[in-house]
């Protein structure tokens, strides 16, 4: 089964990073021989999270649709790029409306690097049943950054995503490498939250990015700007 792989720039050597898996018709490397070592990312101060929840994202375009995720941790809004990345977009919504990452988990947490989710089997070797082509666009991963996973083969994305915790030589590495498609409005204290889950080695790479306690996309649904659900029709 094929692995999909977030490639991960360190200070001292370059490290790929398992992210999403189901491709059967590419790359057969298992999770473990896929995964290289990779350096501990540097210890941070902890977030204020008081100052977080009163952070909101710049939004890019007000025409653009909005997605609220509720977790086990609280919510966060985020703006879809449709002027940046409409296929992935259209897919995200399409995915989103029918309920696909309702009750999924954050499954791969890092962090100072990124939450990762959309997994439908949870354990990143999960898909939607087809991939997307790549949308790559000069815009920067930084913090609240929504993008999405893929395999070596840069048009392998397919549902799952990631949120980027912060701006550094690890997130700078995804650069024009991985289709952005939106960006954290409100909830950056949930975002910080869910990255500062209690995390342990996966037993199949090593990674220590495994939460010790399920950390939980319970309701994903289109929302205005407010995190309100959106009015149908």
């Amino acid at each position: 089964m094929k692995t999909i792989l977030i490639s991960l720039l360190s200070v001292l050597l370059l490290a790929a990073v398992v992210a999403c898996s189901g491709n059967d018709e590419g790359n057969t490397e298992s999770d473990a021989e896929s995964s290289v070592r990779k350096q501990e990312p540097p210890e941070v101060p902890a977030p204020d999270l008081d100052a977080l929840a009163k952070k909101t994202g710049e939004i890019r375009d007000s025409a653009n649709p909005f997605v609220t995720l509720e977790t086990s941790m609280g919510k966060m809004t985020l703006e879809l790029f449709h002027d940046v990345a409409p296929t992935h977009v259209d897919s995200f919504i399409a995915r989103t409306q029918e309920g696909f990452y309702d009750s999924t988990k954050f499954h791969r947490i890092i962090d100072n690097f990124m939450i990762q989710g959309g997994d439908p089997k949870g354990d990143g070797t999960g898909n939607a049943g087809y991939f997307l082509k790549q949308e790559f666009s000069e815009l920067p991963h930084m913090e609240g950054t929504l993008s999405m996973a893929r395999a070596r083969d840069p048009n392998s994305a397919s549902c799952q995503f990631f949120i980027c915790l912060a701006r550094n030589r690890s997130t700078q590495s995804l650069d024009n490498q991985y289709t952005i498609f939106g960006q954290l409005i409100d909830g950056y204290d949930v975002l910080h939250k869910i990255g500062q889950t209690p995390v342990q080695p996966n037993p199949k790479t090593g990674e220590r990015s495994q939460p010790v306690e399920p950390v939980w996309l319970v309701d994903a649904y289109m929302s205005d700007i407010e995190g309100n659900p959106a009015k149908k029709g």
